[in-house]
């Protein structure tokens, strides 16, 4: 038996329902948020912008109308000049000082309306882009892990830095537009009730037709933000100063740009035919509009010839019918770019309404006390946003103050996701993390941050001195010069500071200054390291910072470490067992378990998985000789 079907009127009633609500709530309701939202920004912006662009609003709808029957009534004055009518020249002199006085307005309103947009611009576009770095010093760790993040950072710097100003010089554009068309039509209901209207319902298909357009270009552009990111990055790895060597010497630069171009096809394939689109429906509708142009000027022209209109009267209503055509263009052109810019904006509010996960889970978060810790992994799995693999998988582990943990494992082993969950920058998928026995969720974010001296794999390199570099370790701490010397030689990147051209001074990448110097990985590294020394921190933490360094000087640095480390957690990830030797704790990961666990000598006795890693190291450093000697 077949099931019964739904009754057809039922269907099309839900849909029209739906459709209905689709376009009170996104259309209209979410239009005038979407402007409001423009109008507060400008407003946290400069307050007094949105005051002079108001007022110039409200001069460019009036001076239209007034240019108009200044120009009227010294046509209709000139025309009784030349039937002798007039009686001085000086009637005719009135409004010609009117017309001068008008035009000069005219210049004046229109530069200051130029000066008050870019002033604007500038402020509005410094504004916003404050706003989106700030809400990315904010936003999880997590959300850098997801590709639609990306699309909404990208979609938001993209389009919010000159949309906003754009948006609100167009809405201030429709509004004097508005004033002036309502104007006009006063003046040409004069002539006939039925013009106006004519020109407005001449109008409405075009504005149908812009309206169905924006929003199918902003659903397009934003359908393909992949494409364009695709774009951005092929164009980046081209013009990078540190890939471009690879680049060359590869062979790659004609890849990339054949997949440059291919990107682009496919994205201009489509915008192509939408503008061309757009572009034969608009033609048609000016034919109509047109035509029905030529119908009223030849009923004005019959109306002076033989009514009762003067010669002024047909400047004033051709006037008033070319300025209400004018201006109803107008309307239709900026509302519907008026509509689209929101549509983009929205990219920016959807960024801005990025939810923050990584924060304190009790109303009166806990500030870690200063000096001795435990920290005790329970049961804690992990798998990262979107994802369902654990990447931790029921992992029980304890560190107190006064150990060394040396982290061990091939890559992919979970060791830096690790490092991530203690540091909270993620969260745990589930378990619990306890600081001092109790959940570092309850802690005060900013406050958890400082206990940790920390230097990852992917460590940062500033275009700023060495100087600055090394105090980014503590930028609370500012500027000491002798703990900055300290620093740097406890992390072995003295002698080569004190080599560079200025010194501790010197300023490194030529991004800004023409005597910017670069440095090599290994000397980064160092850096680094110096980085996490200059920090007053009570958990030390190396996450593979000295893979460019010889064993030879990664030793130099662990040893250091280890002097420094005698009241602190120390955690120690590297490639090189060597530094595990002196470990209190050897910690060995595979797939995200814990496999092994004990110090040096206790792992070498079990021969496991450290002893296989350690004794295959071990070998590479040994010599024929010591081989056979074995």
């Amino acid at each position: 038996m077949k099931p019964n079907k739904r009754p057809p009127h039922h269907g099309s009633h839900e849909h029209e329902r739906h459709g209905l609500r689709y376009f009170f709530k996104d259309m209209i309701l979410g239009f005038f948020g979407r402007l409001l939202y423009i109008v507060s920004l400008v407003w946290e912006a400069k307050r007094s912008i949105l005051f002079v662009l108001a007022l110039l609003c409200l001069l460019d709808g009036v001076l239209p109308v007034v240019g108009a029957y200044i120009g009227a009534e010294l046509l209709n004055r000139l025309g009784l000049a030349i039937t002798g009518q007039l009686q001085s020249f000086t009637q005719i002199l009135y409004p010609l000082i009117a017309l001068f006085l008008h035009q000069f307005f005219n210049k004046i309103t229109s530069r200051i309306s130029q000066m008050t947009t870019r002033i604007a611009g500038e402020l509005v576009s410094n504004h916003i882009r404050l706003k989106i770095i700030c809400k990315a010093r904010n936003v999880d760790l997590g959300s850098f892990d997801r590709p639609e993040f990306y699309e909404k950072l990208e979609n938001a710097n993209r389009e919010a830095g000159h949309r906003p100003i754009q948006i609100l010089s167009a809405t201030f554009s429709v509004v004097s537009a508005a004033i002036s068309v309502v104007s006009f039509i006063v003046i040409l209901a004069g002539l006939h009730p039925g013009a106006p209207l004519l020109i407005l319902v001449m109008a409405l298909p075009g504005a149908i037709i812009n309206y169905i357009y924006r929003r199918k270009t902003f659903l397009y552009m934003r359908h393909r933000s992949k494409d364009r990111r695709q774009m951005n990055y092929y164009a980046a790895v081209m013009t990078n100063k540190d890939m471009v060597k690879e680049v060359r010497l590869m062979g790659l630069s004609d890849t990339f740009i054949g997949k440059f171009k291919t990107v682009f096809a496919r994205y201009y394939a489509g915008i192509q035919r939408l503008i061309l689109h757009e572009g034969f429906w608009h033609m048609a509708i000016s034919l109509a509009t047109v035509l029905a142009n030529a119908v009223l000027f030849v009923y004005v022209a019959h109306q002076v010839a033989y009514g009762p209109l003067q010669l002024g009267d047909y400047s004033l209503y051709t006037g008033a019918l070319n300025s209400i055509v004018s201006y109803v263009n107008t309307l239709v052109t900026m509302t519907a770019t008026i509509y689209e810019g929101t549509l983009f904006i929205d990219n920016m509010m959807t960024f801005m309404r990025e939810e923050e996960t990584i924060i304190p889970s009790i109303a009166a978060p806990v500030t870690p006390t200063r000096g001795h810790h435990t920290i005790e992994f329970r049961d804690v799995c992990f798998a990262y946003p979107g994802t369902e693999h654990n990447v931790l998988d029921h992992i029980n582990l304890h560190l107190e103050s006064g150990q060394i943990t040396v982290l061990v494992g091939l890559n992919g082993a979970g060791k830096t996701t690790l490092i991530k969950l203690l540091t909270r920058l993620y969260d745990p998928t589930s378990g619990v993390i306890l600081l001092d026995g109790r959940d570092i969720r309850e802690y005060d974010v900013k406050e958890l941050y400082k206990i940790f001296g920390i230097v990852f794999q992917d460590f940062g390199k500033y275009a700023v001195s060495v100087r600055e570099n090394i105090a980014f370790g503590d930028v609370e701490r500012g500027i000491e010069e002798e703990a900055i010397r300290t620093a740097a030689r406890e992390s072995a990147a003295a002698e080569f500071i004190e080599a560079l051209p200025e010194g501790y001074d010197t300023p490194l990448m030529r991004y800004f200054e023409e005597n910017g110097t670069e440095l090599s990985i290994g000397q980064w590294q160092k850096l680094s390291v110096a980085r996490a020394f200059y920090k007053k921190s009570d958990i030390l933490i190396l996450d593979e910072p000295t893979a460019s360094l010889d064993p030879l000087a990664e030793q130099e640095v662990f040893n250091q470490f280890s002097r420094l480390g005698d009241d602190k957690i120390t955690i120690f990830v590297s490639h090189r067992l060597s530094s595990a030797t002196v470990a209190d704790q050897v910690v060995v990961l595979e797939y995200g378990k814990i496999i092994e666990c004990g110090n040096h000598r206790a792992l070498m006795k079990q021969k496991g998985k450290y002893h296989r890693l350690f004794t295959t190291q071990a070998s590479r450093y040994l010599d024929e000789d010591d081989k056979e000697n074995e």
